[in-house]
């Protein structure tokens, strides 16, 4: 059987974003706020370039924040012919959704597909949650806001799906209460309408590559060649288990725009096209060629009817 592969970026483009969430308001430290401005300028360049070299069409995940503070830099990338156009979702300034109402991620919706849209002339088709921490409503919201696909959840890693509709509910232990409380299967799950392309902290470039001092488990001098042999495993198992299967990669440019980092991701993309069947695309590509039958994808199941 030919090999179905789709391969492709998402490009965060946190920026400053990022730093400046720091959810309570508090001060953030102005050389951290400069590391976004090097991801927004320099990072952006590298891998602009990048792409151009191997021929890539990437998918940018842009908060609206970035867009409105550095609109020269992302108009580069929109000229470029990248998903920018029409994808892009990632919050107004990387808020993290889950600690959000209803009424505010509906607020963060409207304002980011505005700035989107009003910057691209095309109304976003895309999205991914900010740290990947979602909310009950998001898919809900994605469905009514007419949204054609998520990167944001990991019932699948190798392969695209109709994401759960959250209609599905389950009890968090609290061992405060009587167990007879707590002790109760997660109800079924049904499918949305919304495409699920994977995310995958294993194929993430921030957590072993962004170093931040004092948060454990962020220290970022991890070597890239144990990234790049993490990464190359994961395609390799893949390769030799399906026919087809998608690969995003989520990379963030103050993070790969570093000369390690592009070497690395050079090393990459070259290794990855020795192989037969390999299609590199956009995200919202990779949906359409799930919608269109041009890949199987997966059906997700579990829970209990009760």
């Amino acid at each position: 059987m030919v090999k179905r592969v789709l391969v492709g970026y998402g490009v965060d483009v946190d920026a400053v974003a990022n730093w400046i969430n720091t959810c309570d308001g508090s001060p953030q430290n102005p050389t951290n706020v400069s590391r976004g401005v090097f991801g927004a300028t320099v990072g952006i360049d590298r891998l602009l370039k990048l792409f151009k070299t191997h021929n890539i069409r990437a998918t940018f995940f842009t908060p609206a924040h970035s867009i409105e503070t550095f609109p020269a830099q992302l108009a580069k990338v929109r000229d470029a012919g990248h998903e920018i156009s029409v994808s892009g979702l990632h919050g107004y300034t990387h808020e993290y959704i889950s600690q959000l109402s209803e009424k505010e991620q509906r607020s963060v919706l409207d304002r980011s597909i505005s700035v989107i849209t009003k910057f691209t002339g095309t109304k976003p088709l895309g999205y991914t949650a900010p740290a990947w921490a979602t909310s009950k409503e998001l898919i809900p919201l994605l469905e009514e806001y007419g949204i054609l696909y998520d990167h944001s959840f990991m019932h699948h890693d190798l392969q695209p799906y109709f994401a759960p509709d959250s209609s599905h509910s389950w009890v968090e232990t609290d061992v405060k209460k009587e167990a007879s409380t707590w002790m109760r299967p997660m109800t079924k799950m049904k499918p949305s309408k919304i495409v699920e392309i994977p995310a995958n902290w294993h194929l993430d470039d921030w957590p072993p590559l962004q170093p931040i001092p004092g948060r454990p488990g962020a220290q970022g001098f991890v070597d890239p060649h144990v990234v790049e042999r993490l990464w190359m495993e994961q395609f390799d198992f893949a390769y030799r288990e399906y026919d087809s299967f998608v690969f995003p990669m989520s990379i963030h440019p103050q993070v790969s725009g570093k000369p390690q980092v592009i070497l690395m991701h050079e090393r990459i993309i070259e290794y990855i096209n020795t192989h037969e069947g390999v299609e590199w695309m956009p995200l919202c590509d990779m949906a359409h060629a799930f919608l269109d039958g041009y890949i199987n994808g997966v059906s997700v199941d579990g829970g209990a009817e009760v």
